[in-house]
């Protein structure tokens, strides 16, 4: 798949097989909860344009609040590791706190020396930026 421009519609990472979405978590201003629920949404909206999308928290929260599993960051992030392994693109949705949150740096970084492509969106307006 060839690059998008600096700046793009969402439907410009369509063509990959495989999107992570990278959102804040744990210290999400609302709550997790909250943090949920707006990762639901933006999935939701990827979808809708024809992103074959994966969050980690849209998919592993209400596992972990209905199987009562309250385990620390790292034993999901062994889980989340194998999919991020597995995807062709990581897209970081631009949050708040998103730039301080431990989770969304370990994939970027995890991403990078992967050698693989790291785009950021715009949660409210669907802009994708790609930065070099």
């Amino acid at each position: 798949m060839t690059k998008p421009k600096k700046t793009s519609d969402v439907a410009a990472i369509g063509s990959y097989d495989l999107v992570y979405l990278s959102t804040p978590y744990t210290k999400y201003p609302g709550g997790m909860d909250e943090a949920f629920v707006r990762a639901c949404q933006i999935a939701g909206e990827l979808i809708r344009h024809g992103v074959n999308i994966y969050s980690p928290i849209a998919h592993t929260h209400p596992i972990s609040k209905h199987a009562e599993l309250d385990k620390p960051g790292e034993f999901w992030l062994k889980f989340h590791l194998s999919i991020l392994d597995k995807a062709d693109a990581l897209l970081v949705a631009k949050m708040p706190t998103w730039e301080d949150s431990v989770g969304v740096k370990v994939e970027i970084d995890h991403f990078l020396d992967a050698c693989k492509p790291v785009y950021y969106l715009d949660p409210l307006s669907l802009v994708v930026t790609y930065e070099v």
